[in-house]
C-alpha cells in the first residue's frame, strides 16, 4: 500500500484538498502513441511494458486553505485524464491530459499553474449503492458518463495496483517550462470495483486512441491531500 514514506511528505502545504468517491478507470494504451503526446522532459512510465491511462471522476469535498481553515469554492465534481511519467529530475508522477472541473476559480487559477483545466458541466450522484459521475465541456467534445459500484476492500495491493495508484507528484507546463508540484496523503483504501463507462468522447477530447478493452477499475471513498508548492523541472 502507498505510505507517507518521508520523501513524499509535503512540509509546507498551499492547498489542501479533500478526494471523495474517487474512481480508477483504467486503460492499456502503447506507450510510444502516447509519447509523442507528452513534452520530451517527461518519458512515459510503463508496468511491464504498459502505458496506462486512466479517466479519474472524484468529489473534490473541500479545497482551500491549509489545516481545513476556510474553503476557497463550494464543493464541485472533477474527472482527470492522465497517465504516468517519469520527469528529467527523477522523480516520477502524473501527467494531465485534461482536468474537467465545474468552478470557474479553480479553472482560471490552475491553468495558471499550468494544468490543462476546462470548464465543464460536472456532476455526482449517489443513487442505489452505485456513484454516478458526468462531466460535459462548455467548449466543443468532451462528454463523459460512469456509473460505479464499489466492491471489497483490498488488503494488500498488487505492484500493478500500487503502480496505478501510488503516484505523488503532478507535472505541468507553463511560461516555457515543466513544473512539478508534489502531493501527499495518507494510504489509498482502495476497492475492487465494477464499472458502466463511456470514455470514447473524452478520449477524442483528447487526441488520445480509442480504448478497445474494458477498463481496470478501483475506487476509494476519501484521501485528504496536502498540495506543496509547484517547482521548475
Amino acid at each position: 500500500m502507498p505510505s507517507r514514506h518521508p520523501e513524499h511528505r509535503v512540509p509546507v502545504a498551499i492547498n489542501v484538498q479533500h478526494w471523495r468517491n474517487l474512481t480508477f478507470l483504467h486503460w492499456p494504451i502503447e506507450a510510444a502513441r502516447l509519447q509523442a503526446l507528452i513534452p520530451p522532459a517527461l518519458v512515459v512510465d510503463t508496468f511491464e511494458g504498459t502505458a496506462w491511462v486512466s479517466i479519474t471522476p472524484f468529489r473534490m469535498q473541500y479545497f482551500g486553505a491549509p489545516e481545513g481553515a476556510f474553503a476557497l469554492v463550494p464543493d464541485f465534481t472533477e474527472v482527470n485524464v492522465r497517465t504516468y511519467v517519469h520527469g528529467v529530475d527523477g522523480h516520477d508522477g502524473v501527467w494531465f491530459f485534461s482536468l474537467e472541473c465545474s468552478r470557474l476559480p479553480v479553472t482560471v487559477l490552475l491553468r495558471q499553474l499550468g494544468l490543462p483545466y476546462q470548464r465543464s458541466t460536472t456532476d455526482q450522484r449517489e443513487r442505489g449503492g452505485a456513484v454516478q459521475y458526468t462531466s460535459r465541456r462548455r467548449a466543443g467534445h468532451g462528454w463523459f458518463g460512469a456509473e460505479v459500484e464499489a466492491g471489497e476492500r483490498i488488503e494488500h495491493p498488487s505492484p500493478l495496483e500500487n503502480f496505478l495508484t501510488g503516484r505523488w507528484n503532478g507535472y505541468g507546463r507553463t511560461r516555457g517550462r515543466i513544473w512539478r508540484t508534489p502531493i501527499e496523503h495518507e494510504p489509498w483504501p482502495l476497492h475492487t470495483a465494477r464499472a458502466r463507462c463511456d470514455p470514447a468522447a473524452l478520449f477524442a477530447a483528447n487526441a488520445l486512441p480509442h480504448p478497445h478493452t474494458s477498463p481496470v477499475v478501483h475506487f476509494s471513498p476519501l484521501v485528504h491531500v496536502r498540495i506543496g508548492m509547484p517547482r521548475p523541472v
